[in-house]
């Protein structure tokens, strides 16, 4: 399979009810990444030509039971798994994110369980619940390992800031299980948290946007080539898509872009986790 020449290098999951597939491949091909959107009803064999893998957003099989669960049970999602074992890089956006937990592939540490749950939003302030439900916001995000621990994070310096927009009504990170978020983040899996523009991460809406435990926005199996991530760097991947009224350095970069076509078509501050990934993909030598 070819396009343009070249190899077909990333897949661009499709599910009923997905939504952001097309912006998704443009995101991955402006970032140097080859993309074909490929549809659930496939052969799963033909996803074995491809070298990554990004399940996009939306709303697979209109979130019926709860979101992302249906599609986990996909057989284009077991082959997934089994490539995702052989150290394919897979990204979750979103819906994306929910498929992976519900396959339980994130957070990966007893092979295919579902160990954490993307449960409803329910956003507090001073113990109080302010908020539920679907929440559509800009966020700020400071990223919560070391940024060569995943495959996404790589173009990223330590402690890095982004920001990047949320659409959902089911993405708080939770366990049943105590300290198993703590373990988790002690282990380098807690790829991203919410933070305000400083980078300073807080546990009250509305710098945590849906009452997440450790404010936490996404989350990698432990070898850090899955990675599930609620929030859309797809929609924060040029210049122009940041909100002119944003605070904090994105906001500052796209208010001095106004009027300046060039600087408004260049990088967002989503760009770098495509580029990560097109990293990764680059042959050795």
């Amino acid at each position: 399979m070819t396009q343009n020449g070249g190899p077909l290098v990333v897949a661009v999951v499709q599910f009923p009810g997905s939504n952001c597939e097309a912006e998704t491949a443009q995101a991955l091909r402006a970032a140097g990444c080859r993309a074909e959107i490929f549809r659930w009803n496939r052969e799963p064999r033909e996803l074995d030509v491809f070298e990554a893998f990004v399940v996009g957003g939306g709303f697979s099989y209109q979130d019926r039971v709860r979101a992302g669960v249906i599609a986990a049970h996909e057989p284009i999602v077991g082959r997934l798994v089994g490539l995702a074992g052989e150290g394919r890089p897979v990204l979750g956006i979103c819906n994306g994110a929910q498929v992976l937990v519900e396959a339980g592939m994130v957070p990966g540490l007893a092979g295919g369980a579902v160990e954490v749950a993307l449960a409803p939003n329910r956003m507090t302030r001073d113990g109080v619940v302010v908020r539920r439900d679907y929440f559509c916001i800009w966020t700020h995000l400071r990223l919560g390992c070391a940024p060569e621990r995943c495959v996404f994070t790589r173009a990223f310096e330590r402690e890095a800031v982004a920001a990047l927009p949320i659409a959902h009504g089911e993405g708080r990170f939770l366990s049943r299980e105590p300290g198993l978020m703590e373990e988790l983040a002690a282990g380098g899996q807690v790829v991203w948290q919410y933070c305000d523009p400083d980078g300073s991460v807080r546990d009250e809406f509305p710098t945590n946007p849906n009452g997440s435990t450790l404010a936490i926005a996404g989350m990698s199996n432990p070898e850090g080539n899955v990675l599930a991530l609620m929030p859309h760097p797809e929609r924060a991947s040029w210049l122009r898509q940041v909100p002119q009224d944003l605070p904090g350095r994105y906001g500052a970069e796209r208010r001095a872009a106004q009027g300046d076509v060039r600087r408004l078509e260049s990088a967002g501050p989503g760009r770098k986790l495509f580029e990560s990934l097109a990293h990764a993909l680059q042959p050795v030598g």
